[in-house]
C-alpha cells in the first residue's frame, strides 16, 4: 500500500491539505503552509486522506485555537481530537 504525497496550497482563502498528513511530511507541510498561511479563514482538508497525531499537531497549531474554520473530515481527525481534546475546530477543550 502507498502513500499519498502531501502538500498544502493557498485556494481563495484556505489553506488546502491534500494526501498523508503523517510526521513524516510535517516539516514539508510547515514551511509549505507558513507561506500561505497569512489572510487564511479556513483549512481545507477534504483531500486529507491519512491523518496521524503530528498531522494533528501541525493543523492545531495552524489553526490558532479554533481561528480558522475547518472544512473536511479526513479518517481519523475525529478520534484525534477525542483523544488529545480538541474540539471539531482543532481547539483546546478547557479543563
Amino acid at each position: 500500500m502507498g502513500t499519498a504525497a502531501a502538500s498544502v496550497r493557498r485556494d481563495g482563502d484556505a489553506l488546502a491539505f491534500a494526501g498523508d498528513v503523517v510526521a513524516a511530511s510535517v516539516p514539508s507541510l510547515w514551511s509549505q503552509a507558513q507561506a500561505g498561511r497569512a489572510g487564511a479563514a479556513r483549512l481545507d482538508l477534504s483531500a486529507v486522506t491519512t491523518l496521524d497525531s503530528a498531522g494533528l499537531a501541525l493543523l492545531a497549531e495552524l489553526a490558532g485555537d479554533g481561528a480558522l474554520r475547518v472544512d473536511g473530515t479526513p479518517p481519523g481527525l475525529a478520534e484525534l481530537c477525542r483523544a488529545y481534546r480538541l474540539t471539531p475546530t482543532l481547539a483546546y477543550v478547557s479543563a
